[in-house]
Parts: C-alpha cells; sequence; structure tokens
C-alpha cells in the first residue's frame, strides 16, 4: 500500500482525491499543497456573490483547510506553491508565501493545478485595471471595487459561461453592461440557432451584446477607460471583466518532463496517469477522451475533475477503476432562460467528418394546461442507427431535467429509440404525458423511419423562393405576427381545400410554429400525391431567432 500522496491543487479534483483517499485508508500520509488561500470553493458559484444572490461569502468555501484537517487528519498547507517537480527522485520543491524552500518526497503525486485564465497581449491591457473571475480572491476584488466605486458601466469581454453568468450579476447591481464576444454567437457549447434565442434574450433584458467584434486595444483617457474593437467602434467602460476563456496550467507538468497533449494539456492514460506513473493528473489541465468523438479534448468541468479525483483515489489505494471520457454535460442560467448541452455538438461533428441527423422540437415545461408552462427548444443530434450524438436544450423551468435524462442515455450507450421508451414522471405541473424528451425521440424516429421529409433553417435560408412553393400553416393571428418572407399563407385546417394550388413539378416547403402541424400538413400532402414535400424542422421557432431577429 502507498504510504505517502502528496496533492497539488485543493480545489476540485485535488480535494476529492484526498478525501477519497482518506476514506479508503486511515493510515495513508496525504499532504496538499495550494498556492492560494483557498480550498474547495465553490467556483461556478462565484458572480452570484457580486450581485448579493449569494450573500455570504462562506457560503462560497464549501471546505476550509482547518475543515479538512480536522475531519480528515490531512496535511492542508495553503499558501504554498509546488515549484519543481523531480520525477526520477520522487520529490517537489515547495515555496511559502514567506519566502522559505523546502522538498517534499512521495511514493505518489497527483496534478490538479487546473487552468488559468487567459489574458490576451492585446495593446494597453497592461494599463488598464482589467479583472478575472476564477477564484475567491478575484471574486473579492471584483466585489470591492463594484462596492466602493460604484462603477457606471462595466465590460465583459467573453460570452461563455462566466461572462454571461458575470454580466447577469452586475446587470443585476444596476451597472449598465456590456458583452463583447468575437465569435459570432454565445455560449460556445451551443450551436448557433440555440445561442441565437439567448442573444434576443439578451437584448431584451436591457444588456448590449456585441457579437462578432474582438477587442483591438485598450487605452485610458482622463481618467477613463477606453476600448477599441476590431471594427473600430470604441465601447467606455469603468469596469472591464476577462471572461475570454482558460487555458490548462502545464508549467509544473512540463518542466518535469511530463507528456503534454497537442491541444496544450496533460496528457494521461484511461487510469489518470501522465507519461510517469507514479504521477497521476486531473481537472482542468488534462487532456481527456471525448465521450462521444473518441478524440482528444479540453473541457473544463466541475463534475468530471471531482470524479477524476475519486477514481485516482481508488487506483492508487489498489482498486480496479478507470475513466472513460467527458460528454461535457454543462448548464448555465441567463436572466430568465436555462441553457443546457450534452455530447458533441453540430460543429464539432461536422469538423470531425462524423455523419448526423438533427431534429428541433418545442414543448412545454409542463401541460399546457397547467398554468406557467413554458417554452423548451430540444436540439437532438443523433446518427441514421439513431444512436444519439448530443443534444441542447434553452427554456426556463425543468431544463436540467432533461438535460440529465438525455445525458445518462447517452451514457449508457441509448438511442432515440430508448428516449421513447423512457418512463418519466408526470403531473400536470411538472410535465406532459408525453414528456419533452420522449417527444425528441419520437420527432427524431419519424425522421429516420422516412415519415417525413425536413428541411433545415440553414438550407431554406439559402433557397430562393422562387425555386420552392412556401407555405405557412399556422393560424391567421400567428402568420400576422411575423412570417418567412416569399410564404404563402394557407392554415392547416384549410389545407384541404386548397390542393389543387400546390405545384406537382415544384419543390414544396412548408412550416407551422415548431414543426408539428407542418408534420400533419406533410403527411396529407405526401398522401395525396405530392413527392416533393419538405417540413421546415423547428417551424418558425428555430428560424426565426436564427435568421429574422
Amino acid at each position: 500500500m502507498t504510504k505517502k500522496v502528496l496533492i497539488i491543487g485543493g480545489v476540485a479534483g485535488g480535494a476529492s482525491a484526498a478525501a477519497r483517499l482518506r476514506r479508503l485508508d486511515e493510515k495513508m500520509e496525504i499532504i496538499m499543497f495550494e498556492r492560494g488561500e483557498h480550498i474547495s470553493y465553490a467556483n461556478c458559484g462565484l458572480p452570484y456573490y457580486v450581485s448579493g444572490v449569494i450573500a455570504e461569502r462562506d457560503k462560497l468555501l464549501v471546505q476550509t483547510p482547518e475543515g479538512m484537517r480536522e475531519r480528515f487528519r490531512i496535511d492542508v498547507r495553503t499558501k504554498s506553491e509546488v515549484t519543481r517537480i523531480f520525477p526520477e527522485e520522487k520529490v517537489v520543491e515547495v515555496q511559502e508565501a514567506n519566502g522559505h524552500n523546502y522538498r517534499e518526497s512521495y511514493d505518489k503525486l497527483i496534478l490538479s493545478p487546473g487552468a488559468a485564465s487567459i489574458r490576451p497581449p492585446i495593446p494597453g491591457i497592461d494599463d488598464v485595471e482589467a479583472f478575472v473571475v476564477r477564484n475567491v480572491s478575484d471574486i473579492d476584488l471584483i466585489k470591492r471595487y463594484v462596492d466602493e466605486q460604484q462603477p457606471q458601466a462595466a465590460v465583459v469581454i467573453g460570452g461563455g459561461f462566466i461572462g454571461l453568468e458575470m454580466a447577469e450579476n452586475l446587470h443585476a447591481r444596476g451597472v449598465s453592461t456590456t458583452i463583447v464576444e468575437m465569435s459570432n454567437q454565445v455560449m460556445a457549447p451551443l450551436d448557433f440557432e440555440m445561442a441565437a434565442i439567448l442573444h434576443e434574450h439578451i437584448f431584451n433584458k436591457g444588456v448590449n451584446l456585441i457579437l462578432d467584434n474582438g477587442v483591438k486595444a485598450f487605452d485610458s483617457k482622463a481618467g477613463k477607460t477606453f476600448i477599441t474593437l476590431q471594427s473600430g467602434k470604441q465601447v467606455q467602460a469603468d469596469l472591464i471583466i476577462l471572461a475570454i476563456g482558460v487555458k490548462p496550467e502545464i508549467k509544473l507538468a512540463k518542466e518535469a518532463g511530463l507528456a503534454i497533449g497537442d491541444l496544450g494539456g496533460i496528457k494521461v492514460n484511461e487510469k489518470l496517469q501522465t507519461s510517469d506513473p507514479n504521477i497521476y493528473a486531473i481537472g482542468d489541465a488534462i487532456e481527456v477522451k471525448h465521450f462521444i468523438t473518441g478524440q482528444a479534448a479540453l473541457i473544463p468541468l466541475a463534475g468530471p475533475a471531482n470524479k477524476q479525483g475519486r477514481i485516482v483515489a481508488d487506483i492508487i489505494a489498489g482498486r480496479e477503476s478507470k475513466y472513460k471520457g467527458t460528454q461535457g454535460t454543462s448548464i448555465a442560467k441567463v436572466f430568465d432562460l436555462v441553457v443546457a448541452s450534452t455530447g458533441a455538438n453540430e460543429k464539432i461533428l461536422s469538423r470531425l467528418g462524423i455523419p448526423y441527423e438533427v431534429s428541433y422540437t418545442h414543448s412545454g415545461s409542463n401541460a399546457g394546461y397547467y398554468p406557467g408552462a413554458k417554452k423548451m427548444s430540444v436540439k437532438l443530434l443523433f446518427d441514421k442507427n439513431g444512436q444519439i450524438f448530443g443534444a441542447q436544450i434553452v427554456g426556463s423551468y425543468g431544463v436540467d431535467k432533461r438535460i440529465d435524462d438525455i445525458a445518462g442515455t447517452i451514457r449508457q450507450g441509448g438511442t432515440i429509440y430508448d428516449l421513447q421508451e423512457l418512463e418519466l414522471a408526470y403531473a400536470p405541473p411538472f410535465s406532459s404525458a408525453k414528456d419533452p424528451v420522449n417527444m425528441a425521440g419520437y420527432v427524431a424516429e419519424n425522421i429516420l423511419s422516412g415519415d417525413v421529409q425536413i428541411i433545415h433553417w440553414h438550407h431554406l435560408e439559402k433557397i430562393s423562393p422562387k425555386d420552392v412553393f412556401l407555405v405557412d400553416v399556422r393560424t391567421a393571428d400567428e402568420h400576422k405576427r411575423g412570417f418567412i418572407p416569399g410564404s404563402i399563407h394557407i392554415p392547416i385546417d384549410d389545407l384541404r381545400n386548397h390542393l389543387s394550388e400546390f405545384p406537382q413539378d415544384k419543390d414544396i416547403v412548408v412550416y407551422c410554429e415548431i414543426g408539428l402541424r407542418g408534420y400533419l400538413v406533410y403527411r396529407i400532402l405526401s398522401q395525396h400525391g405530392f413527392t416533393r414535400v419538405r417540413n421546415l424542422s423547428g417551424g418558425w421557432q428555430t428560424y426565426y431567432p436564427a435568421v429574422l431577429s
């Protein structure tokens, strides 16, 4: 049995590994090094402390060094940075806050250094005060600045999880907030048309969202900070938050001669061993195997990091275990909406040349006749055999339940047919008898079985109305609120009275609000001899945000 284990990094994976090791072996010597002041803090909760949603700072501290020592008898050394690893000697070099250096030996070493916030070399960046959001100390600085300086205008650079959460919480404090995102969308795990739902919502909440426009330079004039964008546009800011992303902390591993992957993370095997069998690595610093594609990936999420910590502890304690990969299941609150994803998105599948199918459904969060039902937009990706590659959901209530249902099905190698078979809890306040997850499976099956031929929003956008007979089959009231240019209006209930108006020698595209009535119209037309019919997948609810909003 291993006698002495050193852990570098006391957050998420490191803390999980330490606690698990102690539960498995009461006599093992466990030393945890953390260069910061805190261990095991709620990294994902940091933005909510700025607005006061999380009112007490101590609530961010999941475990304290003192608590870890008392409960688990683990030697926790905060403000102690491991500066070198000597694998051949099985020794690390440590520097304390007071400048004192010493060496510590190990039998096994666990690297959990995490990832660092990206601070790009933009002209002027070192001349302005730009905050990052990575740990408790970072959020302390931001909270103090907001409380004391009372900024009027904030610019958040980056539209990922942290960027959007910071924008929401600054807005809640009454700070006029602008989000600047270099890409054409926020939330990279989503595909564009799903992110477009968020774009409209963010604008409606009074936050300025600038897309497709990176930062060119920072400048200070007369005590004010100005951000010049690539387009030449200037934005004034009293507060700047850098939320561009993170990069793996690999300095220690690289200097120790450990293998680094092509994506810049520490390479590990399925037992989370590095190229040195006595050194393990976990968390945001490593390259994982993507559960869907099998390719190397950087997926910095707390859930996988904690699982990896447990697995490494099991292996070191002599138990058989292995890490099967990360599928990237994630969720975030964006004002009144909830956004979640799991598995591979369309961008990843296209880049890797993996054939796939797509379906869109827009279901209610609960039974339509029960008050409070909210729309839930679901995108499902799968192959011709029904194997599920991934899913994305944007909605309000119940998004967490549905993404977890799909994520669990994916993890077990499930298919769209398994989504149909899931027996899910139903009562009117919580769901419908046909749950949104079941409905996603049913619609996907209709596509694979050939019961409907579909066209997607981005394909329709490229087709001239002259080339297709485009029909809006919604009600008159729905049509008045907005329609696809070039379409004619024939409500579904009048359809059979207008069959003679449909061309036999031209492609026909029908659409409704969410795709259901379009499917019914497809079935009617196909059984009346029309062979060139397609239904717009997801209907107006998918098309409008992506193309017209």
